[in-house]
């Protein structure tokens, strides 16, 4: 998130349309990745972003500093994800065996599988990591997004999460542990026994659709598929479902958002 002072916040909170430019420019990118990563799907994800903001920049009167900015963004930001009818109609519910079962659904054999075509592979690899968490109900996935993959501090996510700390810790172990049993156990990248590999996944996945026939721009940045492959080799086996899910890249906003939400909420001349 781009640093914010407080006198910019206190230039917004009183009409000024170049700082609030400037506020909502320097949270979209945090509020799309967050939003991405908690709903695995760049579309709405997009919806999402769009909607934290509004409710960003019109609840921005109530901001007094008890905690700090990016906090408090994160609150309101959860809170939607959270709660919104929205997004709770469209929750698809999934459970790790129903997502196992999802992976093995046409998966092909050695003499089948997809050449090292590491762009598609890499674009694979990024959407299943990402999909998986929709496996964790909303609760879990947030207490997990913004431990293991945000890397917020306990304290920090159990203040934006307005639960005790004692309770975001329970959250985060059980997500952490459920994370890390379904990657040990399917995951070819994780362990080469698992059932389930890019290269025989990526066939079947392209059939279905589930990837498009070239890689997404919310993903261009992330690792490369060769460096995550000799990145989970070198890791320890319990550590590997983390750093995969955090090997995403920065999954930076597709648009401005600012002057297209400033204008939603313009009050009427």
């Amino acid at each position: 998130m781009t640093r914010i002072n407080k006198t910019d916040i206190e230039l917004a909170q009183d009409g000024d349309a170049t700082a609030l430019e400037g506020l909502v420019r320097g949270v979209q990118d945090r509020v799309h990745k967050l939003a991405l990563r908690m709903l695995a799907d760049p579309n709405a994800a997009q919806d999402a972003t769009q909607e934290i903001l509004i409710r960003i920049v019109t609840k921005l009167s109530t901001f007094r500093g008890d905690s700090s900015f990016e906090t408090w963004t994160y609150r309101v930001a959860t809170n939607y994800l959270l709660t919104a009818r929205k997004i709770i109609a469209n929750d698809p519910e999934l459970s790790f065996q129903m997502f196992a079962d999802d992976l093995l659904d046409g998966i092909a054999d050695e003499h089948n599988a997809a050449p090292e075509d590491h762009v598609m592979l890499n674009e694979l690899r990024l959407r299943c990591t990402m999909a998986m968490l929709l496996c964790l109900d909303r609760e879990h996935r947030a207490a997990y997004v913004l431990g293991d993959v945000l890397e917020f501090e306990h304290g920090a996510a159990a203040d934006v999460l307005d639960i005790t700390p004692g309770t975001y810790r329970k959250r985060l172990s059980r997500a952490r542990a459920s994370v890390r049993d379904f990657t040990a156990k399917t995951c070819g990248l994780a362990s080469p026994t698992a059932p389930c590999s890019c290269r025989k996944r990526l066939p079947a996945a392209m059939v279905m659709r589930r990837i498009g026939s070239s890689p997404s721009a919310d993903l261009q940045d992330a690792p490369r598929f060769n460096e995550i492959q000799a990145l989970a080799s070198q890791t320890q086996a319990d550590l590997v479902s983390v750093k995969l899910q955090r090997a995403t890249g920065p999954l930076t906003s597709p648009k401005d958002y600012a002057a297209e939400v400033l204008k939603l909420v313009e009050p009427p001349g």
